[in-house]
């Protein structure tokens, strides 16, 4: 009798903790399925589940080539690591613009990790890419979990509009323009442009040849561009748009053109060889050279050779062309030979100028741009004697 007792003991008490697993079991796999969309990587090591990850903000409609943020939360219930590594894969016409960002924790609670990442798509078959998340203990990886791609729809804004920038932005604001005489066709226009959770980086004018960055602030989601045009000098202003994704809508951007009295250094004489006063001053030197040796030949007196001497030296100097350097790659060339001075042009890879003169640590260069020359001013330490 007692045996059939001690029998049916055990069989009530494993009964009772089959239920009870299950229940567990069960429990866990809800908070999981809560809490997570993650699914373990091939690499997994088999131990128990300690990170959960979860998107806590995304956009549900993106445009292209538009900068946008993508919010993630991993839950970390272990203790055993020191540092969490992000990698992206199976992505398609999709660029993670700042792969390498740190987990930051979060403030109200110490188990919860955050980051935020900044992608673009550029095409419609674009893809997002499987987020990765590795825990490692000093170079032993102890536990890596997966977020699933997101799925979002695309579109392209302002097709065929000549006035579209580029720019898709939650604002942005112009700071404002200087305008100057650059040569006698054309005027040059400097942009000072803010904006808020943008692709500032894309800034781009239709229909101008001559434009670029000076300045590329960026410190997302505020960014900071000093932009110049070399334009029409009859144009009277400039008109761009840029998407507002808050009014969802393209905003109409109008920079008038307005002379400031401050003007390109040696606006008169873009190009002092071939000036005419540069050429009416050779000539001038040449016939007193000539005036003064034929003087000599008749007097004979030697003082009228010294200054036979002297114009005939200056005649040759003046003459003579100006010496070539080198310009270093990203050098800036700026209006005047000061540091406030105006960026009108950054030079992108290394470029042969002419070198005119040396002022306060600047060097007045001559360069030519399509079939013109112009002047400007560059630091010496941007300069490469040939």
């Amino acid at each position: 009798m007692k045996k059939v007792l001690a029998l049916l003991l055990v069989f009530c008490i494993s009964l009772f903790a089959n239920e009870f697993v299950k229940e567990e079991s069960s429990a866990f796999a809800a908070s999981s399925n809560q809490e997570d969309v993650s699914i373990p990587t091939a690499n997994t090591p088999n131990i128990p589940k300690n990170l959960y990850l979860n998107y806590l903000k995304y956009p549900k409609h993106i445009y292209k080539n538009q900068r946008f943020e993508i919010e993630v939360k991993a839950l970390i219930t272990r203790s055993n690591f020191d540092s969490i590594k992000t990698e992206f894969s199976d992505d398609i016409n999709m660029t993670p613009l700042n792969a390498e960002e740190s987990w930051v924790k979060s403030s109200d609670n110490r188990n919860t990790y955050i980051n935020k990442f900044y992608f673009k798509a550029y095409e419609e078959n674009f893809k997002m890419p499987k987020i990765t998340v590795f825990l490692y203990d000093g170079d032993n990886l102890v536990e890596a979990r997966s977020l699933e791609p997101l799925e979002m729809t695309f579109s392209e804004i302002a097709k065929g509009d000549e006035r579209f920038s580029n720019v898709i932005a939650k604002n942005l604001t112009l700071l404002g323009s200087k305008s100057k005489q650059y040569t006698n066709k054309e005027a040059l226009t400097i942009l000072d442009i803010n904006a808020f959770e943008s692709n500032l980086e894309d800034f781009y004018l239709k229909g101008i040849e001559d434009q670029g960055f000076t300045v590329i602030e960026d410190e997302y989601p505020n960014q900071h561009i000093i932009y110049y045009a070399v334009i029409p000098i009859h144009k009277k202003n400039i008109i761009f748009d840029y998407y507002n994704t808050d009014k969802k809508r393209l905003e109409k951007i109008e920079v008038p053109v307005v002379f400031t009295e401050e003007l390109v250094s040696t606006q008169t004489d873009l190009n002092p060889n071939n000036s005419s006063f540069e050429f009416y001053k050779k000539i001038i030197v040449a016939v007193l050279a000539m005036f003064f040796l034929i003087l000599f030949i008749w007097k004979r007196k030697y003082y009228i050779l010294i200054l036979f001497l002297i114009f005939t030296i200056v005649f040759v100097f003046s003459a003579i062309p100006n010496k070539t350097v080198r310009l270093k790659a990203n050098s800036v060339i700026y209006i005047l030979p000061t540091k406030n001075s105006t960026i009108f042009k950054k030079v992108p890879s290394d470029m042969i100028v002419e070198d005119m003169k040396e002022r306060s640590g600047f060097i007045k260069i001559m360069f030519k741009s399509g079939e013109n020359n112009f002047i400007g001013w560059v630091k010496k330490e941007d300069v490469i004697k040939n």
